[in-house]
């Protein structure tokens, strides 16, 4: 029994170390451009996590102004894709579709650190 249970819990604290959101700070992640199938094209972005809050900036490599927030939303895990995604509405947890150049959240890879756009 107690081998069982501790199966039981290795299993969980490995899924949870390999699902968790990146602890505070800044980080730069590539762009993954659905369009060309994830390829970066060499953009990158910052991503400022604080909490469950996230912050998108273009540090240059887009079109646009430095320094511009693109987007701010909250971090959540997708309901039915398990994917996590960047909220900016409450209903976006339960959204049809996600990610890619739907209408859905976008998607932000923390494992490869990737943002998901079109």
């Amino acid at each position: 029994m107690k081998l069982l249970l501790f199966g039981v819990f290795l299993l969980f604290s490995v899924s949870i170390a390999k699902g968790q959101i990146p602890k505070s700070g800044i980080y730069e992640y590539t762009v993954a451009f659905a369009e060309w199938e994830g390829k970066s094209l060499g953009a990158s972005v910052t991503v400022v996590i604080s909490g469950d809050s996230i912050t998108i900036i273009n540090n240059g490599s887009l079109s646009g102004v430095k320094g511009e927030i693109i987007e701010i939303g909250r971090i959540i895990k997708h309901k039915y894709t398990s994917k996590w995604i960047i909220a900016t509405k409450p209903e976006d947890e339960f959204a049809e579709e996600v990610g890619g150049c739907s209408d859905g959240p976008r998607i932000i890879d923390f494992k490869n650190k990737k943002w998901w756009t079109c």
